[in-house]
């Protein structure tokens, strides 16, 4: 078998693909059919914002699926547990991918969805029925947006997987589609429903930690193997490896320490300044794993092995982003939560609150677990076992879909969405000028000025 070469690609090849310009999203260029807000953090909220946004329950929830690899998948076969929920379609590019969940929707006593895979903007015919209400896409990032603004305008809700854009102009498309189209659009960070985290958040509004001034989050995972498997993410991930230098996936770890400093209910992100180090990593390992002289080894990557940001709000508090996938290393989210009164970690898990633990001594989080867990998942624990890591996947899509079909405003919505994904190409930029400060927009127009409830922390 001939080694797997990150020159070659299929449909989903990085360039041919990046910025869907077929739908108007290309770089430089907004939709012409969408108002352009700007971004000044002096405007009022739009009149058509979608701040606490909902409508009218959707029971049973009609769903079609874009993009069903590993964890389209994974998502389909939790949708399929989920009470109210009927799969309608399914799409990939990959014939036998949709006759697999076909078969899985039968296999669960479910009527066979119709299937979509004639080509890369298939799910444009998806998109054009009239029986789907949501449209959830996990596809590679490059077909994120295209697949959420097609969705948004054909009437139905949008869901996808993280990152839900890496460009400005990508993220400001999804804002005003979502508000012209009254139609949500979230982000499905997983991350936000991870046990330990949601302790954390609970924790944050029990008042335990104090006011929370200070976070640390990140994502460092050695995707080495992963970027060179010759299969799944690596027909196209190494792409952003080799043209992009930032933090490429800030939302696992951004999503759940925003919500425990009230981002865009109450603050948001200001500026943010970002530097990488340099790119080494992939190329030892390509060279340890295909020869010195592959072409994979001698590849340029812009991408630096360890990229760090740093986010400052409106209010002055601080969040140290950090981002790693080509260094050799154990998994790490980081997830550090500082108050006025104690701190929070995961990796390691420890707690420290003043005048409550031993002095100078940290503990564990079963001490904290039985009083303080989240009530959602003290509710949902038992539906929750044998799903994708460790439970959480099944919280989130559960939570989607009991929001929708109660009418209700979403645990996340659109302009978290943008908030977290933006940090990719501020990022960039920032990187790119030295480090200068970069402003983040803001994408509510002012509506974060106005504490909201995170709807997380309510349980139905």
């Amino acid at each position: 078998m001939s080694k797997p070469s990150i020159n070659k690609f299929s449909r989903r090849e990085f360039l041919r693909t990046g910025m869907a310009a077929g739908l108007g999203t290309a770089l430089g260029k907004r939709d012409p059919a969408v108002r352009d807000p700007g971004s000044s953090p002096g405007m009022g909220p739009a009149e058509d914002a979608l701040i606490e946004f909902k409508v009218p329950p959707i029971d049973p929830v009609r769903v079609g699926f874009v993009g069903v690899g590993g964890m389209g998948s994974a998502h389909v076969r939790n949708f399929l547990k989920i009470e109210g929920v009927e799969i309608k379609a399914v799409c990939d590019i990959v014939e036998d991918k949709v006759a697999r969940i076909q078969t899985w929707c039968e296999e669960a006593g479910r009527p066979r969805p119709e299937g979509y895979s004639r080509g890369d903007w298939d799910f444009k015919r998806l998109c054009e029925r009239d029986d789907l209400d949501l449209v959830f896409t996990a596809t590679p990032w490059e077909w994120h947006v295209p697949v959420c603004l097609e969705a948004m305008r054909s009437g139905k809700h949008a869901a996808t997987e993280v990152p839900a854009a890496y460009t400005i102009d990508d993220c400001w498309a999804l804002v005003e589609t979502a508000e012209k189209a009254r139609r949500h659009c979230i982000m499905m960070e997983n991350c936000c429903y991870d046990r330990p985290e949601m302790l954390c958040l609970n924790l944050v509004k029990k008042g335990l930690l104090g006011e929370i001034f200070h976070a640390e989050a990140g994502y460092l995972h050695d995707l080495r193997g992963v970027k060179f498997s010759g299969s799944g993410e690596s027909l196209w991930r190494p792409q952003h490896s080799i043209k992009r230098n930032g933090n490429l996936y800030p939302t696992h770890g951004l999503g759940p320490v925003s919500q425990c400093l009230d981002i865009n209910r109450g603050d948001r992100f200001e500026y943010l300044v970002s530097m990488s180090s340099p790119a080494m990593g992939l190329n030892l390992y390509c060279a340890a794993k295909f020869g010195p002289g592959s072409p994979q080894a001698k590849q340029k990557y812009a991408l630096g092995d360890v990229n760090v940001s740093l986010i400052q709000t409106v209010k002055g508090k601080v969040i140290t982003l950090t981002h790693d996938t080509s260094s050799p290393r154990p998994y790490s989210r980081i997830h550090i939560v500082q108050g006025t009164q104690g701190i929070f970690e995961k990796y390691p898990d420890r707690v420290y609150i003043e005048g409550r633990s031993p002095a100078d001594e940290w503990e564990t989080l079963e001490i904290y677990s039985i009083e303080h867990d989240h009530p959602i998942w003290k509710r949902l624990e038992e539906q929750s076992k044998g799903a994708g890591h460790g439970g959480m996947d099944f919280i989130e899509d559960h939570r989607l879909v009991e929001a929708l079909r109660g009418g209700r405003p979403l645990d996340m919505d659109v302009y978290d969405a943008a908030a977290w994904s933006v940090v990719t190409p501020l990022s960039e930029k920032s990187v790119a000028g030295r480090g200068r400060p970069v402003d983040v927009p803001d994408f509510t127009r002012g509506g974060w000025k106005t504490p909201r409830p995170l709807r997380a922390m309510e349980v139905t």
